[in-house]
């Protein structure tokens, strides 16, 4: 979307905006917005949060519901500089100003601006360059797959793209995902570009390599046939757990590289800090090095977790032991007449996922069977391509006796939160609670030391010191409060509506 910006008279300083009065709005599937406390009949701006235009009101909270974008009152002289100068452009950081000019925004988070810059600083080097990084998908006419691999085979070719891509990397609920979202909506629809996230990629990337057994160097192929698709990737929730999936990522994406492609990614983790503890790390390191010599690596320094500022507890999730027939009773309300049988859903490659229970878009599951067995995202992914809902029974206290478990759980609830499905679940504790036995190595370090030798083995029996699951049980914990939020659900809702795929 392509967007000018107002003449500066029509900006408002930041301190006119300490009070904006409520309006409502819409519901849609959009990402969260941030929250302030209602005040009168106003609302007042809290000094962490960012700002939206059309709010709903429950209890005492006020809800941004279209998209917040944050932004600092520092912008205001970038934007008359650009507006005086009567200069034509687009990206994120424009449309933030347009819509602060047209009074559809204010000013919020200042730890989110850097971002801001860099996203429109990338979207600006892009468009120059566009013809060079050959973005336009109706400008390429190179052939894909096996016949580019043989070519290269009599002829070495190598393109790097001159314009590096950019890895976005945070705490949890800080808007990586909201920013990224707001750059790539931006990007001109003809151009070859693709918004994904990482769990998906790489389900992908091994859907391609078993297509492609016979060749000499797969990897290769498959990285050539996803440079014609697509030379800017946009990877959400960057983040390496499975041995397989880091043993090929340095080369598959030094062929990707070398292809052209540009890489913009959120995570978690810093570069440096992907896989730490992972089996065979040492030949992942490479791949940081290719990673932060091809990509811009920012840190996105806010401390606040807009997630967790959602109206919480007003969802499905009931805590406590023996709640079976309670679920149940629930997930018989939600299919209506239906009546639930046990269905079959087809993964990848072949392979089917046994769903107990199944109607009307909802799914039942013992948590045994969803979160111990030998399942992984491909089977999750391929759960909720057919069903909105999940109700899951039993999730249990994790620690060091049912780590896996824990891992595939937090797989489990990135998939849902991907595909904005609702959770109905019975569990042994709030989601804090389920995680409090999970800690990095630093977290455990910083123990206090018992005196009792007996209060300390009952304390410790169980833990669970792991850093790739410490650090994941934080975006667990976060989305698993916004999945149980009013607004949420309401986001549910209206997806279903405009997507009745379930009906």
């Amino acid at each position: 979307m392509r967007a000018t910006f107002r003449p500066f008279r029509h900006l408002r300083s930041a301190n006119k905006y300490r009070e904006y009065t409520i309006s409502n709005g819409l519901s849609g599937r959009q990402h969260f917005g941030v929250y302030g406390i209602r005040k009168s009949s106003h609302f007042w701006i809290n000094k962490n949060g960012g700002f939206a235009y059309s709010m709903l009101h429950y209890s005492d909270i006020w809800r941004c519901q279209r998209p917040s974008y944050v932004i600092s009152s520092a912008l205001h002289t970038d934007a008359a500089a650009v507006a005086d100068g009567e200069i034509l452009r687009g990206g994120p950081l424009v449309e933030y100003e347009r819509r602060i000019a047209n009074g559809e925004l204010v000013d919020g988070d200042i730890c989110q601006l850097g971002t801001l810059k860099e996203l429109q600083r990338l979207y600006d080097e892009l468009v120059e360059k566009a013809d060079v990084c050959k973005l336009d998908r109706y400008m390429t006419s190179e052939k894909a797959g096996r016949s580019r691999w043989l070519w290269s085979r009599f002829i070495p070719q190598s393109s790097y793209s001159p314009v590096k891509g950019l890895y976005l990397y945070g705490g949890v609920g800080t808007g990586k995902t909201m920013l990224m979202d707001l750059f790539f909506d931006q990007l001109p629809s003809n151009w070859r570009k693709k918004r994904i996230h990482f769990h998906d990629f790489m389900l992908n990337v091994h859907s391609r390599l078993q297509k492609h057994k016979g060749v000499s160097d797969p990897l290769e192929v498959v990285a050539g046939e996803i440079a014609d698709e697509s030379i800017l990737l946009c990877l959400d929730e960057f983040m390496v757990t499975d041995v397989a999936d880091a043993l090929i990522l340095n080369r598959l994406f030094k062929h990707l590289f070398s292809n052209g492609c540009i890489l913009v990614s959120t995570s978690n983790r810093a570069p440096d800090n992907l896989y730490e503890g992972g089996l065979q790390r040492d030949l992942f390191l490479p791949f940081i090095a290719t990673l932060k010599e091809r990509c811009v690596v920012h840190e996105i320094g806010s401390s606040v977790d807009y997630r967790k500022m959602t109206s919480v507890q007003q969802g499905f999730y009931f805590i406590g032991k023996d709640l079976s027939s309670f679920l149940k009773q629930k997930f018989h309300e939600l299919i209506g007449e239906e009546r639930p049988v046990p269905q079959v859903v087809e993964v990848v490659m072949g392979r089917t996922l046994h769903v107990p229970l199944g109607a009307n878009g909802c799914a039942y599951f013992p948590f045994e069977e969803l979160c111990d067995r030998p399942l992984g995202a491909a089977d999750y992914f391929g759960l909720f391509k057919k069903f909105h809902t999940l109700a899951l029974d039993g999730v249990p206290v994790f620690g060091l006796s049912n780590r896996t478990a824990a891992y595939r759980f937090v797989t489990l609830v990135d998939v849902m939160y991907e595909n904005r499905a609702r959770l109905l679940c019975t569990a042994e504790g709030s989601p804090m609670e389920l995680f409090e036995k999970i800690m990095t190595i630093a977290d455990a370090q910083q123990m206090s030391p018992r005196t009792s030798s007996r209060s300390r083995k009952s304390d410790v029996s169980d833990l669970c010191v792991d850093n790739e699951l410490g650090f994941a049980k934080d975006r667990t914990i976060s989305r698993l409060t916004e999945m149980n939020s009013k607004e949420y659900l309401e986001q549910h809702a209206a997806m279903l509506v405009d997507k009745p795929r379930w009906r």
